[in-house]
């Protein structure tokens, strides 16, 4: 039987300020957390044993997730940190290291293992690919996309033979310098030999380490390339990209929640939209509690969260507002995301309440 990890320990420093209170795979698309999509996606491929390596705001994970029985799977969870001059520090152990820690404590990745960074939105066909991995009779498996050759600059590049076994690695290369244009998209099919090559009990990392070695050792190591959506949020303006590109229905099996109560225009239960005086233009959510005064327009791709609040003639384009975010009268906010706390514009610019050198005006519905 298959099994799973998820890399989840992370920080997620650069896209902060959404990780500033929560794990990165805990930020919300469509409502939900990243991360559930990713286990959606393993139940639907019949993969049920899920392990998830946990550390920054730990428990924000464990408490939504529980054992994983609501998603049909079995989940656990492995900490990384140790006890420093009396306080619990949390210290990740590398995505190789992590699942070594595991091995070494239960020896739970004892068949084909699917790992799986816990932090982008992929629609891959699972079954598909562990079945190329068991075909080729592969001892890891690295599933690439090609990306164009100005992008290589922002991915791990893959170079493989003609048969797809791997040769070499570049980290980031320059666009003149890269060799291929296979960008490795986190997603790794081992078998349990290759976690008896991590070494113990340090901080070890799959990409920069055990894959070179792999390759020196000329073990069966194989690029897989198939056609499919991955979309990696690695920084806020990525996100921003994310959220245009689900809410325009690009990805399978992600669709709206809610009632679409006009075309392309979705709400959740008890919402107030004055409908004669509003302009709305598709693909809206308004979630639950929301409300859209006279004269608001709101253009999408947009979400709006539960609680939020669109003041009489402010304009909402190309937007996000986290939960309980309220837009002043008047204004306009135009491809950003916003919280009660700060707005950040598609650029990764962040601005605080009550900041200096903004003209943005919004606030904490509730109050």
């Amino acid at each position: 039987m298959t099994k799973a990890m998820i890399l989840a320990a992370g920080q997620g420093t650069r896209i902060r300020p959404l990780t500033k209170g929560m794990p990165k795979p805990m930020i919300p698309i469509l409502g939900k957390p990243v991360l559930e999509f990713i286990i959606e996606q393993l139940a639907r491929h019949d993969v049920r044993e899920i392990m998830v390596n946990v550390a920054y705001h730990h428990w924000k994970i464990e408490n939504y997730f529980g054992d994983g029985h609501r998603w049909g799977v079995e989940m656990g969870y492995s900490y990384e940190g140790r006890r420093e001059h009396g306080e619990i520090v949390h210290k990740p152990l590398g995505s190789a290291g992590g699942m070594r820690h595991i091995q070494d404590f239960s020896g739970f990745f004892d068949d084909t293992t699917i790992v799986l960074c816990g932090d982008a939105i992929i629609d891959l066909d699972i079954t598909a690919a562990l079945a190329e991995h068991k075909a080729k009779g592969a001892m890891a498996s690295v599933v690439t996309l090609e990306v164009p050759r100005d992008q290589v600059k922002n991915y791990g590049v893959v170079v493989a033979d003609e048969q797809g076994r791997v040769l070499s690695f570049q980290e980031k290369p320059k666009p003149e310098e890269a060799l291929s244009t296979l960008a490795s998209t986190g997603i790794y099919i081992f078998e349990p030999a290759v976690l008896e090559m991590i070494p113990r009990g340090r901080e070890f990392d799959i990409g920069s380490e055990l894959f070179p070695m792999l390759v020196k050792q000329g073990l069966p190591f194989y690029a897989q390339t198939r056609p499919f959506h991955w979309i990696d949020i690695g920084r806020v303006s990525d996100y921003w990209t994310v959220l245009q590109r689900v809410l325009s229905g690009e990805v399978a099996d992600m669709r709206m929640p809610g009632k679409e109560v006009r075309p392309g225009v979705w709400t959740g239960l008890n919402t107030q939209v004055d409908w004669d005086t509003v302009e709305i233009t598709g693909p809206v959510y308004i979630g639950s509690g929301s409300c859209v005064e006279p004269g608001a327009r709101i253009e999408g791709p947009a979400w709006l969260g539960n609680g939020c609040l669109l003041r009489a003639g402010s304009k909402l384009t190309r937007s996000v507002l986290f939960d309980y975010t309220r837009v002043n009268a008047g204004c306009e906010f135009k491809e950003v995301i916003a919280s009660p706390q700060y707005v950040v514009d598609r650029d990764g610019h962040t601005f605080y309440q009550g900041e200096e050198g903004t003209t943005l005006r919004w606030g904490d519905a509730r109050a």
